[in-house]
């Protein structure tokens, strides 16, 4: 592989530059152009053994065409000059047959991101990457399974599949502003799904997994044999009596708590009225103890970018605060329809701020002392206008602050502002990996069912 083949290259850009240009020669009155280019390399393993091996490049270009008072979408993956002046033809004289939307367009210059020209601001791209040949990848997984020691524990380990990836993500946006933005990023990534079996041939499975953007900071020892004992930690399980228990979720859940509010503040979400959380902006609507920021421009984090799909720029900034909504994200176009002040298009890396001085998981639940440990969810759902969710999930009865025996076929039922209001206190373990960094989270008097 050429050392450069996953970045875009000078003539990419090129073509992408060239593409802008030629839209509006054609009388197109706005043009945003994002080009896309990743790489990724998979490693599958199946019970210590290599099972396959992926290699894919991927590039597309994408135009968002506003001409005559109208919007258009189009992608392409073919980066021929020749070819993608022929399908913009088509794409504007489209464009022109749609609908009229005033108030579809790119948002205001003074807004977008000027500070990302190399896509390397963020020191998510890592060199090493380059270095990386077929026989280390391979090295890599082999090196990270858990087969080969299985009898180290104590239970049959009936299967270990795990697939190790390394990727890079670049990626630039071009508009009629006269924005240049780039952001370049790596990844590498290990996951495991065990399935161990008990003395009466009862199957259960667990998942566990790492990522890094960088390879120094990548640990994957370790992971596969978590897997492992998180589907023995199922074994035996019991059901519960229904009614109010203290729910306590850990950090690699906790977010599964969180998405549904993100989605309620969102642009699409408040314009439909189809949100929970519409006409709350400035209102103290959750816990005092519940504050959540966005936090984009973090050096080297999962989740950082200078700037959104539109090319906006990013900033830290609060979403709830000490229970008060603080930020809708509104687009351009759903900031003109609801005729408020835009935002930025969606969350970018979300930190929420840990309660109650706990470091641990293990603190946690001595803090809180009785309840349902929640370390998975099975399905359910929640209803975005009006909050209410009912979600199936395994998980522990704790008794003392101690886990007493695993529970089977619960339901957790409740509505998220409530929820939310019950929150009693966090531990400080959010997992660095995830893009949405939320703790072990505690609640009280929380409605199960078996």
């Amino acid at each position: 592989m050429n050392m450069k083949e996953h970045l875009l290259t000078d003539e990419e850009i090129r073509i992408a530059r060239h593409c802008l240009s030629y839209c509006l020669s054609l009388g197109a009155a706005q043009v945003r152009v994002t080009l896309n280019k990743s790489l990724m390399n998979l490693t599958g393993l199946l019970n210590g053994e290599v099972d396959k091996v992926s290699h894919a490049l991927d590039r597309s270009l994408q135009l968002a065409i506003f001409a005559d008072g109208r919007y258009g979408t189009f992608s392409s993956n073919r980066l021929e000059i020749t070819e993608l002046e022929a399908f913009i033809r088509e794409a504007v004289d489209t464009v022109r047959m749609l609908e009229p939307d005033s108030l579809r367009g790119l948002p205001d210059p003074s807004r977008e991101v000027q500070v990302a020209t190399t896509g390397l601001e963020l020191g998510l791209y890592d060199p090493e990457y380059e270095k990386l040949d077929s026989e280390a990848r391979r090295s890599m997984a082999l090196n990270s399974c858990f087969w080969p020691r299985r009898a180290e524990l104590g239970f049959k380990l009936v299967s270990e599949e795990g697939e190790y990836s390394d990727s890079v993500y670049d990626m630039l946006i071009l508009d009629s502003n006269s924005l240049e933005a780039r952001h370049t990023e790596t990844s590498f990534e290990l996951g495991y799904e065990s399935t161990v079996e008990d003395a009466e041939g009862r199957r259960y499975s667990a998942y566990w997994w790492e990522a890094s953007s960088s390879l120094k900071d990548f640990k994957p020892e370790g992971c596969a044999r978590k897997a492992a004992l998180r589907a023995a930690a199922q074994m035996n399980p019991q059901d519960i009596a229904p009614g109010k228990y203290n729910l306590i979720v850990d950090s690699e859940n906790a977010s599964k708590l969180v998405s549904p509010l993100i989605s309620a503040l969102g642009g699409s979400a408040l314009q439909l009225r189809n949100s929970f959380l519409e006409g709350t902006l400035e209102q103290r609507v959750f816990s005092e103890n519940f504050t959540l920021w966005d936090k984009p421009c973090t050096y080297a984090a999962c989740g950082s970018r200078l700037f959104d799909s539109e090319g906006v720029a990013t900033a830290d900034a609060p979403v709830i605060e000490k229970g008060v909504v603080k930020r809708y994200f509104l687009n351009s176009y759903f900031a003109r329809k609801m005729q408020m002040e835009p935002t930025v298009e969606d969350v970018s890396r979300l930190w929420m701020k840990p309660v109650g001085g706990l470091e641990s998981l293990d603190e946690l639940l001595e803090r809180v002392g009785d309840g349902i440990l929640v370390t998975g969810f099975n399905g359910g759902n929640s209803n975005p206008a009006t909050g209410n969710f009912s979600y199936g999930v395994e998980g522990f009865l704790v008794s003392g602050g101690k886990i007493v025996h695993p529970v089977r076929e619960a339901l957790v039922t409740g509505d998220f502002i409530g929820l939310w209001n019950k929150l009693i206190a966090t531990a400080d373990d959010a997992r660095p990996c995830m893009s949405r960094l939320i703790p072990s989270l505690a609640f009280k008097n929380v409605d199960f069912s078996a």
